[in-house]
């Protein structure tokens, strides 16, 4: 594939150069040919760096990063320019994409990348073997990533970590729940807290899969955005004794929720009948550690702003209960105009429960108190 000035350009994103096709920075939906690369995810690539670097502050052993669906290299050669690691493989099928991704390489001129062409089952085998396993293992495809995930924890290292991206939002957020039992095991119930469920099924999967393998995961940082879902985990080989698979009850009478570990039938606040979401993720679904690092290593990085506030509120709800929810649907059961975020939150707090804003929606909320509790602290 010939690179010219009248097909491609150089851009920055972070401290890297990257070589991108012309049409992907001005047409609304980036086209797949010769690569794809969207703009727009600059900030999901942004929160990886971040991530990843907060990852290896404390990593002592062998620092390989492999990226099984690389496309055109935006998030592999950033990882290698940005980040001190031994060795970055980056893997795809489209030659054209990788064609892109070595150019984007010698523009930075990095010297610890290497590239592979094959399908991501291949590519991820190659390293599944003790000794040879990657300490970062990064998978981005275009719609699920469920179908990869026996092959990217055996190429995770004990202690590594594992990110994926989802972005089939439609099946995640219950529009279809036969494609979504059939790819992640489990069925959405439609709530105003949708995307938190859809992660809580991903993490679900992911955790029913490691539990063949006799795999622990534990989750550090998840990230939701209107195009997609990110989970990032911990990899540990041995098997989980925890019990942190269940189901989401949704009373969709009262707006009572909860996580439990298996179905209650009927609301305890109304005794409506309750719906359900699962079987998925009951467990925490961020680190508090973890985030702190994040948050420790953003000043030595060139990311998006925006960064550290989501940062921020994700560590103020690590230690919250799930599930969160939104001024709008508690003004609506109330008839009446919303509070402000902050009151709302100092009010529960001072009413003596826990309450947090929450990363997963800007008028949303975590605590400790049912939906009842909630609506008569609004009331008063």
């Amino acid at each position: 594939m010939q690179i010219n000035k009248e097909t491609f350009e150089t851009i920055i994103e972070g401290q890297t150069k990257l070589m991108v096709p012309k049409k992907s920075l001005t047409e609304k939906v980036p086209p797949k040919v010769p690569a794809f690369f969207n703009p727009k995810a600059k900030l999901t690539r942004d929160f990886s760096i971040i991530a990843y670097k907060a990852f290896l502050k404390n990593f002592t052993g062998p620092k390989i990063f492999l990226e099984g669906l690389t496309g055109m290299g935006a998030r592999g050669i950033r990882v290698a320019n940005e980040l001190e690691l031994d060795k970055v493989i980056l893997n795809d099928l489209n030659p054209s994409g990788l064609e892109l991704a070595k150019y984007s390489g010698n523009l930075n001129n990095i010297q610890n990348l290497e590239f592979s062409e094959n399908e991501i089952c291949r590519f991820f085998s190659k390293y599944s073997q003790k000794g040879s396993r990657a300490s970062i293992v990064d998978i981005d495809p275009f719609g699920s990533p469920a179908q990869f995930f026996d092959c990217a924890l055996r190429a995770t290292m004990h202690g590594g970590i594992l990110s994926c991206t989802a972005t089939d939002l439609q099946v995640l957020n219950g529009l279809f729940q036969n494609a979504c039992s059939r790819k992640y095991g489990g069925v959405p119930v439609r709530t105003q807290y949708g995307n938190e469920i859809a992660i809580r099924l991903i993490l679900g999967c992911l955790r029913r899969v490691a539990g063949r393998l006799g795999l622990k995961i534990i989750p550090l940082y998840v990230e939701s955005n209107f195009h997609y879902y990110r989970i990032y985990v911990k990899m540990h080989t041995r098997s989980d004794q925890k019990e942190n698979l269940g189901y989401v009850t949704h009373c969709k009478n009262c707006g009572h929720r909860k996580m439990v570990s298996e179905k209650i039938d009927s609301c305890e606040l109304c005794n409506s009948k309750n719906s359900f979401g699962g079987p998925l993720w009951i467990d925490k679904i961020f680190d508090r550690e973890f985030i702190e690092n994040m948050l420790q290593g953003i000043s030595e990085l060139n990311v998006d702003k925006s960064c550290e506030k989501s940062l921020r509120k994700c560590l103020l709800e690590s230690e919250m209960p799930g599930i969160y929810f939104t001024l709008d649907e508690i003004a609506s059961r109330m008839k009446s105009s919303p509070p402000k975020l902050e009151n709302a939150i100092k009010n529960l707090q001072n009413k003596g429960y826990m309450s947090s804003p929450t990363s997963f929606n800007p008028t949303g909320f975590r605590t400790n108190a049912n939906v009842k509790e909630i609506i008569t602290v609004f009331s008063n």
